[in-house]
């Protein structure tokens, strides 16, 4: 209400910049005796009644806010829920879901969670959920989250339409910890070149690091492609460790510092997996903080090369303070620096806002199609620890290997298509209305990514599903960008018939950063870049 905003606002008169100065002439204790002064006079003599706890927890995320970019505020609630991916597990019934014409659609039961134990499948529709009918009603992803979230141990009942069978199916489903995966992908992209993506750095992360790795060398890995694009981080002592499977001896990994705190060295501590061996690491401008220390690491001690475009520049590390209702800060405690003495936090003087639009700014100047827009002064250089080459710190990792970005088979009509997703609605469909069909047209996953090829008449089917969806087609834009429908048209298949995996082995030829990464590994760029990774 406004109201509301304009008492904050006052509020922040006293709590929010110049920070540093008021810093130096009011202690804590006389802060909060002024702040808590306030709240009384408001409580007991502001015109209007006041919701005090909301106003409070306002006040309290634009003063972090005024702090710098990554100190942020949660709430109990909120807490939880940001907490899930780091720890790794959350509690529910563990599938993967859509919400498809108005019903909870079962895309996969999450491995070795209790629907899978109880043989709920692919395909299954949940339309009763305690008794409760849930089809057709308007149901969210908020709503299903809702009742099928809780405790592990608690009993939830649903009920199931599966294809072929009359009436339904009743389960008794008895909640239970259910793993959040931290790598997407892990497979072969030819014979001697393993592929990992990682989408974030939790608890988790490094156990299944390190079965991938094992995995990847089982089937002859010689050379790594590690996919960090689009990874915004994590903990740091994941990012350390991940480092530190590249890495041999005591080699420093990254080091942290602050007014509070005296500098922290995390050297590399014990024998890798993969010490040796090509290595290419992946990053673009969404790989930010744990993504960056891995990046760095990898690029500092001339161990890999990094190829794709400049990443985000998130060099600041936060430390999680509870507050006495059960609510949290993440305060920003320390920066932290790469191997060559490198900070790669991107500037913050101008704001959150600014901040925030900054990656949309590097777009417009054209740096995702050329690096020649780039700054770069001599103040921000610095050399790697091996081999003396230039690099630079002061806003994100550079890559050694530029690869801007791909508008091949750009168009509008590609883009309508996808803003509105129809790609994935339109396989999500096909799939479940001929799940039997499509299984049997391959015969296995392996089949499936090298062989399976859309008719032309089954290409005219879904341009006119994308007609009745009201995206009016161009027939040149149509051509233009028909290769790269095609191909995430069959990765979306891919995903629905087998697995997650399936989807990031065929989408991968429309990544251009990891068949930049497969061509230099093969045509002799990867040796002429003479890197120290042999020594290791």
């Amino acid at each position: 209400m406004k109201c509301s905003s304009t008492l904050v606002l006052l509020i922040l008169c006293f709590l929010s910049c110049p920070l540093a100065s008021r810093a130096q002439s009011i202690s804590p204790q006389d802060g909060a005796q002024k702040f808590g002064t306030l709240m009384r006079y408001i409580d007991q003599l502001y015109v209007d009644s006041v919701d005090l706890e909301a106003l409070l927890e306002s006040s309290i995320v634009h003063m972090l806010e005024e702090l710098d970019p990554h100190s942020v505020y949660f709430s109990a609630e909120e807490l939880k829920e940001a907490d899930e991916p780091l720890n790794g597990n959350f509690e529910g019934i563990g599938v993967q879901f859509n919400i498809f014409r108005d019903t909870i659609l079962v895309v996969s039961p999450i491995s070795g969670g209790p629907s899978e134990r109880l043989g709920i499948r692919a395909g299954d529709r949940i339309v009763e959920v305690d008794g409760e009918n849930v089809a057709g009603i308007g149901i969210t992803n908020k709503d299903v989250m809702g009742l099928l979230k809780g405790p592990k141990g608690t009993i939830v009942q649903v009920g199931i339409a599966r294809e072929g069978i009359g009436g339904l199916l009743d389960f008794d489903i008895t909640r239970d910890q259910i793993p959040i995966y931290s790598i997407d992908a892990v497979h072969m992209v030819d014979d001697h070149t393993g592929y990992v993506k990682v989408s974030r750095f939790a608890k988790t992360t490094m156990d299944e690091f390190r079965e991938a790795l094992v995995d990847l060398q089982g089937q002859g890995m010689k050379d790594l492609i590690l996919d960090l694009q689009g990874n915004g981080g994590g903990m740091l002592q994941t990012a350390v460790d991940m480092s530190d499977e590249f890495l041999s001896g005591d080699k420093l990994i990254v080091y942290t510092e602050g007014r509070a705190f005296e500098r922290e060295d995390r050297d590399s501590q014990y024998k890798g997996l993969f010490e040796k061996g090509s290595l290419v690491v992946l990053i673009d401008e969404a790989s930010a903080s744990a993504s960056e220390i891995v990046s760095g690491a990898v690029q500092d001690w001339d161990r890999g090369l990094i190829v794709g475009r400049r990443s985000f520049g998130k060099g600041l590390v936060q430390r999680p303070m509870r507050l006495p209702d059960g609510s949290a800060v993440r305060l920003t405690v320390q920066k932290y620096y790469t191997p060559s003495g490198r900070c790669i936090q991107k500037p913050y003087d101008d704001g959150v806002e600014a901040y925030r639009k900054e990656k949309f700014e590097r777009y417009a100047k054209g740096e995702f199609m050329s690096l020649d827009s780039l700054d770069l002064p001599d103040s921000l250089m610095y050399t790697t620890r091996l081999q003396g080459r230039e690099v630079y710190g002061g806003g994100g990792i550079l890559p050694d290997i530029f690869v801007p970005l791909d508008t091949t088979y750009n168009s509008e009509t590609f883009a309508r298509i996808l803003r509105k997703g129809l790609c994935s609605k339109y396989a999500l469909e096909q799939v479940d209305g001929n799940r039997a069909d499509w299984e049997s047209r391959h015969t296995n996953e392996d089949d499936f990514v090298r062989n399976m090829a859309f008719s032309a008449q089954e290409l005219e089917e879904f341009k006119s599903f994308v007609s009745a969806e009201g995206v009016e087609i161009m027939e040149d834009e149509w051509s233009t960008s028909l290769p790269a429908i095609e191909l995430r048209l069959k990765a979306f298949y891919g995903r629905n018939i087998y697995n997650s995996r399936t989807f990031y082995r065929v989408i991968g030829g429309l990544n251009e950063s990891l068949q930049t990464a497969i061509r230099v590994l093969n045509d002799g760029t990867f040796k002429e870049m003479n890197l120290a990774h042999k020594t290791f």
